[in-house]
């Protein structure tokens, strides 16, 4: 009878023909360029680039049958499947900052070249590509410290901890210093433009009707992530997600129960971004996000003024069906409950608090 240990042996020699191998998925310094475009746009005032990387983003669209978040969902996983942690290591931002943490980090995991018989144990076990076991050498920036290959190592050649002195070595090269030089120039670029695109955004879009809290369209279209997490929970189901008329998710009094349900603030409390900022119900009652206006077509039924929440709509002295407009919050039930589609709601410029 095999005992454990000659079995782990005969496993670490027969692995190769029934494991997937790890292969070392690089450092691909392009990531640095994605993180310093990401990053700069944040920092300028905008979270449009966010969007199409994020992973928690992209499932978010996915699970809501966005179109993109699908495709990108797909892709992701098929990076995950067939390239281990490429996403992670060479593509997300802040994959990219924690392995620049990492790599001036004192403690490291490193081989002692004395020791390694470079029998590829740990490589194969490393999920995230890192070790060049023929090389004998760890690459920290992608490593995701799991210590795995601590584990794997039959001669205990794997270390972490300090480098000893002898190891340490430095040398750097022009073309690192030029990549280095790029990477702030593309950034200081990215901080320029995404402050642009910021302060610039409102004047492309108009009458669009946004979530309670969101505000504006500048403050909205720069900080929502089209997670479509607000789409989901949204009772009412009136929330769009981003089409050729705003960039993001707004209202559509014209799907689902057709009006923003005065006793609920969902679309706030989901929201992660705080795109649609987390305003207490009170507060969600007596915000701004249109205004009603009554048209020719109104028959005087009276309908909309038992079922204005705010009692914003009354009858004036001729008989005629009017709104106070510094009453009405555009939460379009009067426009659900017109017989004769008399009523319309406009969007305001800034959400306010009346």
């Amino acid at each position: 009878m095999l005992n454990t240990l000659s079995f782990r042996n005969i496993a670490g020699v027969c692995s190769p023909y029934f494991r997937k191998k790890n292969r070392p998925t690089g450092n691909y310094k392009f990531k640095y360029f994605i993180a310093a475009l990401t990053f700069g746009a944040l920092i300028g005032g905008t979270a449009l680039l966010i969007r199409y990387i994020d992973p928690y983003t992209i499932f978010g669209s996915a699970v809501s049958l966005s179109l993109f978040g699908l495709i990108a969902a797909f892709a992701v996983i098929f990076l995950v499947f067939f390239k281990n942690r490429f996403f992670c290591t060479n593509i997300c931002p802040v994959g990219a900052i924690l392995g620049l943490l990492s790599k001036i980090s004192p403690n490291k995991i490193y081989i002692n070249k004395n020791d390694c018989v470079s029998c590829g144990l740990c490589e194969k076990a490393c999920p995230a590509g890192c070790i060049n076991s023929k090389e004998k050498q760890v690459d920290n920036e992608t490593c995701l410290k799991c210590l795995k290959c601590l584990g794997e190592c039959r001669k205990d050649a794997i270390k972490y901890g300090i480098k000893p002195k002898e190891d340490l070595k430095f040398n750097f090269k022009r073309r690192e210093f030029l990549k280095l030089a790029s990477v702030f120039v593309l950034f200081g670029a990215a901080v320029k433009a995404g402050a642009e695109i910021a302060a610039n955004t409102a004047k492309k879009f108009r009458d669009i009707i946004l979530p309670p809290g969101a505000k504006d369209e500048n403050r909205m279209f720069n900080k929502c992530l089209n997670c479509n997490l607000c789409v989901e929970n949204c009772p009412n189901k009136i929330i769009e997600k981003a089409d050729k008329d705003f960039g993001t998710v707004h209202l559509n009094y014209n799907k689902g129960k057709g009006f923003c349900d005065y006793n609920c603030n969902k679309c706030s409390e989901v929201c992660p971004s705080g795109a649609i900022k987390k305003i207490p119900l009170e507060e969600k009652k007596k915000t701004r996000i249109g205004m009603a206006m009554i048209t020719d077509r109104c028959k005087k039924c009276g309908i909309c003024i038992s079922e204005c929440p705010v009692a914003a709509i009354s009858k004036n002295k001729d008989g005629q069906t009017v709104i106070n407009g510094s009453k009405c919050i555009g939460c379009g039930k009067c426009k659900n409950s017109c017989p004769n589609n008399a009523i319309e709601i406009f969007a305001v410029r800034e959400q306010v608090v009346v």
